[in-house]
């Protein structure tokens, strides 16, 4: 196994959730970085349809399970995630990291 799937880290933080989304996000819709802010509306500020939100994900997933084993974001849940801020806040309460401000 590759020795990066084995760097010990404690929980990300928002801040950093939100680096990671944003990169994956912009990536995936073939956008600047800039462009993905926080309050940011998947559909209407990024043109995200459904398929590029899954695959967000996807991508998530594959990176944060190698930090939290068995991380996943439901499918049921997905429908609540409208904007960046909402992804942020959902995978950081599923690390178990504190949230901002709460």
């Amino acid at each position: 196994m590759p020795a990066e799937t084995h760097v010990a880290r404690g929980p990300m933080g928002p801040d950093e959730v939100f680096a990671l989304i944003r990169e994956r996000l912009a990536e995936i819709l073939e956008v600047d970085e800039s462009t993905v802010g926080l309050d940011a509306d998947f559909t209407q500020d990024l043109d995200a349809d459904s398929l590029a939100l899954i695959e967000l994900v996807e991508a998530l997933e594959e990176e944060l399970g190698e930090r939290t084993v068995g991380f996943r974001i439901d499918d049921e849940d997905l429908a609540d995630l409208k904007t960046v801020r909402d992804a942020v806040d959902y995978v950081v309460a599923r690390l178990g990291a504190p949230s901002a401000g709460g």
